[in-house]
């Protein structure tokens, strides 16, 4: 009981730690003449560099579509996306007889429309943008890794002879009224009609795309009862690609494809039919983002500080200094390792500066890609996730104006990295002599960032369900980096251990 009573003292200490003052005398206070408790602290400098990300998992819930300008180095970031639609109903459609649409004695479809949904936007809604869907040739599988840099074109995905729809547009669509745009449960969409004549791969034409979709389901309705069938044997989906325009990138969490069609109802009165298939989670959304990658490799190159920078920029590689902190504390307990990423302050008055990241990853330089294709959550041992804190205000004068503007000193505080410091030693322990030639990565770990998902618990607390690459602009850059001049990234260690007086 004593044991474990002290164990807990431990924790105290730690908080009491924050501040300067010495503690090698605290554990005499805490504990009788029988044992005690000798509680040490240490401090080691952790070094830093940017690496470039080439490409990362692109299996996420929102699809990035629009073009934008990086103000910190003048690039330009673009994201096409590619979206599939699911259909779970073998009763899709209303019996023939009640469809009142026709074409010579044959039902057709009134319209076909694909409304691409955004919850949210970077840049400027004004921004006059052109895109061009594409029919897809084939669907991509469900049992395969698409990274962001993934072509379509590239790959034979896109049919050559298919469908091929032009839109200009703007986020901040001018054909709502003002009075339906600012309610609450207004969302925002872009519109891609599908209402030209269409031939499909067997060369039967259609009036429309929703006329083909309609007939499909007549000849196999089973075609519609999943989204595998309806993917491979309907609609294998579409890629919207930006053409033309810069300013503007809408995140798309919701897609529909809908059909229109006139149906008699009870009373043998016309109405308005529709059938709706959703791109949702249970099908593919990818997005390709394309980087200018001499200015990726500029950044990477700056050793002054190190950079974060999404989509599929750069990340920060950190060296652990795992063997100066087990060094002559085999037998200690090694009870806190604390690490913080101080950002650089920045002083641009652009409004349109990417956005901090929310979340950073820290995983291990050799589970940077299968932490995700595995679809693996932080087990706070080997991979933590920290959100974003928000310290303090700093004022001063912006470089480039006489203002005088208010600025916030962020930081993302990993609290207790301690057991990834001891799962790191204790394998290369076991490694054996030649351990760190044949794992040359074995103390480096990578900084990413990540969007989560969380639930709640039975306990009414929450937990991270999901953990994605994020795919949204962000930019961070961070005091580090082999010329820094800003002062060394430490990580600060609590080591506790027993012993007799």
């Amino acid at each position: 009981m004593k044991a474990r009573f002290l164990a807990g003292l431990v924790l105290l200490v730690m908080a009491l730690t924050s501040c300067d003052e010495t503690t090698e005398t605290i554990g005499s206070s805490l504990t009788d003449n029988m044992d005690f408790l000798k509680i040490t602290t240490d401090s080691f400098r952790v070094t830093s560099r940017s690496i470039i990300a080439d490409s990362v998992l692109s299996r996420n819930a929102m699809g990035y579509l629009g073009r934008i300008k990086d103000p910190e180095t003048g690039a330009y970031v673009t994201g096409d996306f590619m979206v599939q639609f699911n259909s779970i109903d073998t009763k899709a459609f209303p019996v023939q007889d009640s469809i009142m649409s026709r074409i010579n004695g044959e039902v057709v479809a009134d319209s076909c429309i694909v409304n691409l949904y955004y919850s949210n936007f970077f840049g400027d809604s004004l921004s006059t943008m052109k895109l061009t869907a594409y029919e897809m040739a084939k669907p991509l599988e469900e049992n395969q890794m698409y990274y962001s840099n993934y072509d379509p074109f590239a790959n034979g995905y896109i049919r050559e002879d298919g469908i091929k729809v032009d839109k200009v547009f703007t986020l901040a669509d001018q054909n709502v009224d003002d009075s339906l745009r600012t309610t609450a449960d207004f969302l925002p969409s872009i519109h891609l009609a599908l209402n030209d004549p269409y031939t499909d791969s067997d060369g039967k034409t259609y009036n429309n795309f929703g006329t083909y979709v309609m007939r499909k389901y007549f000849e196999n309705p089973n075609y519609f009862k999943n989204s595998y069938q309806f993917v491979h044997h309907v609609c294998p989906g579409f890629y919207v690609k930006i053409k033309d325009g810069t300013g503007a990138m809408a995140y798309v969490n919701i897609s529909w494809m809908v059909v229109y069609f006139k149906i008699k109802d009870e009373d043998g009165n016309e109405e308005v039919g529709r059938t709706s298939f959703s791109g949702t989670e249970e099908v593919l959304q990818t997005t390709r983002i394309t980087n200018d990658q001499r200015s990726i490799e500029r950044l990477a190159n700056d050793n002054s500080c190190t950079y974060i920078k999404s989509p599929a920029g750069i990340f920060t590689e950190l060296t652990l200094p795992v063997d100066e902190i087990i060094n002559n504390h085999e037998n200690d307990t090694l009870n806190t390792a604390r690490l913080s990423l101080t950002k650089m302050i920045d002083w641009s008055d652009s409004d349109y500066k990417f956005n901090m990241p929310t979340y950073l990853l820290m995983v291990p330089k050799d589970s940077l890609y299968t932490f995700f294709e595995k679809n693996s959550l932080p087990n706070n041992i080997t991979t933590y996730v920290k959100e974003r804190d928000h310290t303090s205000i700093s004022t001063g004068s912006s470089y480039y104006s006489q203002r005088v503007i208010k600025k916030y000193k962020d930081s993302y505080t990993f609290d207790n990295i301690s057991n990834l410091i001891r799962h790191m030693a204790e394998t290369k322990k076991k490694g054996g002599s030649d351990y760190t030639i044949k794992h040359p990565n074995w103390n480096k770990v990578v900084i990413v960032p990540v969007t989560v998902n969380t639930t709640t618990t039975t306990s009414g607390g929450t937990a991270i369900s999901r953990v994605m690459n994020d795919m949204s602009p962000t930019s961070l850059r961070l005091v580090g980096g082999s010329e820094n001049v800003n002062g060394d990234i430490h990580i600060s260690v609590i080591y506790s251990k027993f012993s007799n007086k």
